[in-house]
């Protein structure tokens, strides 16, 4: 069946004289038969394999012609996926088929330029770390990529920084009601973000990925067919599909308020995508079921932190959990909405409802605290209502994007959430378990060392905030560009997200090795402290590089929905390093628990770069996405878990 076309390739190839025919043949040619030729090799005869193989030697020949170096740029082909074919072992072709794998469409200047550095730094280019230098002259280029990424890493990296920002000045305030008032309150806030935290970073990063996905083939002109692989949807609100049983539920208010139908009739040009219906519902049960935990387990949870009956802690503690707990569905729902817009690339509309929301509890507190004399309570209750208002600002943007009442209950899919869910709540309960038991570990060696240890992890966490926004623009980037099957675009965020965060990690290296050795007498005078802060620097200052990579690496796989590889790889990871900060704290104190959880995030990279660089990174509609030299190339077959 192909071999009518073969022939007609071969001719037009043959035939074509000028540079300009050449140059456009060679494109659209590539990309006609790229994805044929492995199952050619295992459908047709060797007459037909023959003809292949002579297409591929003639794109060979015309593909280092001049004037393709122009096509390029005009067209923006800046990398193209190369001219790679896997084919199975009984091939013919042999060795023969590696010599057809050279870097398509890549001018003579770009050739000499990249070469040099893969041959300093030996780095082979069919490996995965090559992607650690392609195109390294232009990582700091504010290209269209590079805009793109920063667009969504700034906001996103503010928004993240805006509540721990609201959290001190809810500490400044509640800190002159008393020691045992600030004590109280710190407790509970340690137990409601704890709780918070298990459900926040699984329905966000799915919800990001999800929706990215969705959207992007929503966006595109393709089947809606396809939009099965990723949830069983339905086709949006107010066409023919709806079913009869709907027509009720069309006339009500809240319907058409929440859905393209309005009152006049009009259709309004919205989207419906399943995955922003489905993270809203799990945000909002998730939510529900925090608040009624905490409600009516307060007492208990804080017991078991420590917090007695007899304790003079313990009524501003339970009175500040009991009253935070009622806006946790807000915070749910809230971060829901974040991973939506994340996968729509917008970052701003977060970060402006964040920011609001975080001023109006900074006005709240003291008038709720000592004018209406709410004591503790006022500072929950600013903090709820804050909640509350960042839930209505993103709603509402929503709304102007997006349907979110499904057209009917069969087009909601909760099965990848909770799948995809459970696993990356796997892996923050294994993270948790390392970062907690270095913090108990330093409690056993007295209180200088453990102040020290808080000071420096909070510094330590507060530079990932940069890493994580950079994170944040690799996995909505990266979603779409699978969902689209861009493969280009995957190989380039790619290679321009990790080669950032390394520029990032050396930034905050130095950033931090001099704030730290001269600022931080403004956590803190007590010299044994800051002596003790002082030896904490080679570690805290010398793993930025390390810890960008890490979170960077997190987005990407996101990004590729490799879920059961991040959960396993953690555990496995956590395993191994909690032996290590164990031991290395009984032997070497202080210094150990840092040099343990140096091992920590350096066997954290290392999981995912063996990923990476084992040519089976990431998992795709049950395809096996393999790295080829520039490129990544989408092989039919099983995918790999």
């Amino acid at each position: 069946m192909y071999r009518p076309e073969l022939q007609r390739t071969v001719a037009i190839l043959h035939n074509a004289h000028t540079k300009t025919e050449k140059a456009t043949l060679l494109v659209t040619q590539f990309v006609l038969w790229r994805e044929r030729c492995s199952r050619i090799f295992r459908e047709t005869s060797k007459e037909t394999q023959e003809l292949v193989y002579e297409v591929l030697q003639e794109l060979r020949l015309v593909q280092w012609n001049n004037h393709i170096c122009e096509e390029k740029k005009r067209y923006r082909y800046k990398q193209v996926v190369m001219l790679s074919f896997q084919t199975t072992k009984d091939n013919r072709f042999g060795e023969d088929t590696n010599t057809i794998r050279k870097e398509g469409l890549e001018c003579e200047d770009d050739t000499k330029e990249v070469k040099p550095t893969v041959q300093i730094l030996h780095i082979p280019k069919n490996t995965g770390l090559f992607l650690f230098v392609l195109n390294i002259r232009n990582v700091l280029r504010l290209d269209d990529l590079g805009m793109e990424i920063l667009r969504i890493a700034v906001p996103a990296a503010l928004a993240l920084a805006a509540d721990p920002l609201a959290s001190i000045s809810d500490t400044a305030f509640i800190g002159r009601l008393g020691s045992a008032e600030i004590a109280g309150v710190g407790i509970s806030i340690a137990i409601f973000n704890q709780v918070s935290k298990v459900c926040i970073y699984p329905l966000v990063s799915v919800t990001t990925s999800f929706v990215a996905e969705e959207d992007a083939i929503i966006s595109n002109p393709v089947d809606k067919e396809k939009l099965k692989d990723l949830e069983k949807a339905l086709p949006p609100v107010g066409a023919e599909e709806l079913s009869p049983s709907d027509s009720e539920l069309k006339k009500a208010w809240w319907y058409r308020i929440f859905t393209n139908k309005c009152r006049t009739g009009d259709v309004r040009k919205r989207k419906y995508i399943p995955s922003v219906s489905s993270a809203l519902i799990v945000g909002a049960v998730l939510g529900l079921l925090q608040a009624i935990t905490l409600a009516y387990s307060a007492k208990l949870v804080l017991n078991v932190m420590g917090v007695k009956s007899g304790s003079p802690m313990l009524t501003s503690a339970f009175r500040y959990l009991t009253l935070r707990s009622i806006g946790a569905p807000a915070v749910l729902l809230n971060l829901a909405m974040q991973g939506v817009f994340r996968g729509f690339k917008d970052t701003k509309t977060p970060l402006y409802a964040t920011v609001i929301g975080d001023l109006a509890n900074i006005i709240l507190d003291p008038i709720m605290i000592f004018v209406f004399h709410f004591g503790v309570g006022g500072a929950a209750i600013a903090h709820v209502v804050s909640q509350y208002l960042i839930t209505m600002i993103l709603l509402y943007g929503l709304l102007q994007q997006v349907d979110i009442m499904p057209p009917s209950f069969k087009a909601l899919s909760f099965s990848p959430f909770l799948k995809c869910g459970t696993l990356l709540l796997v892996r923050v309960i294994a993270v948790t378990c390392c970062v907690t038991l270095a913090a108990s570990l330093a409690a056993h060696h007295g209180p200088d060392v453990m102040a020290a240890f808080q000071i420096c992890l909070q510094l330590w966490l507060a530079t990932s905030l940069l890493a994580d926004g950079l994170a944040v623009a690799g996995q909505a980037i990266l979603a779409g560009a699978f969902a689209r099957k861009d493969h280009n675009k995957i190989t380039v965020v790619t290679a321009r997200v990790l080669q950032l965060s390394i520029i990032l990690g050396m930034a905050l290296t130095v950033f931090l090795g001099v704030a730290m050795e001269f600022g931080s007498v403004i956590f803190t005078k007590d010299k044994s402290v800051l002596s003790v802060i002082h030896r904490a620097i080679p570690f805290v200052a010398g793993m930025q590089t390390i810890n960008s990579l890490a979170f960077v690496f997190d987005g990407i796989n996101f990004g590729a929905s490799d879920y059961r590889y991040c959960a396993y790889s953690m555990v496995f990871v956590a395993i191994a390093s909690i032996p290590c900060l164990i031991y290395l704290s009984t032997y070497w104190g202080f210094i150990g628990i840092w040099f343990g959880l140096t091992v920590y995030m350096i066997l954290r990279t290392l999981a995912s770069t063996w990923r990476f660089n084992h040519n089976v990174i990431f998992n795709f509609n049950n395809k096996a996405l393999h790295i080829s030299f520039t490129g990544w190339e989408l092989q039919e077959g099983p995918g790999f878990s």
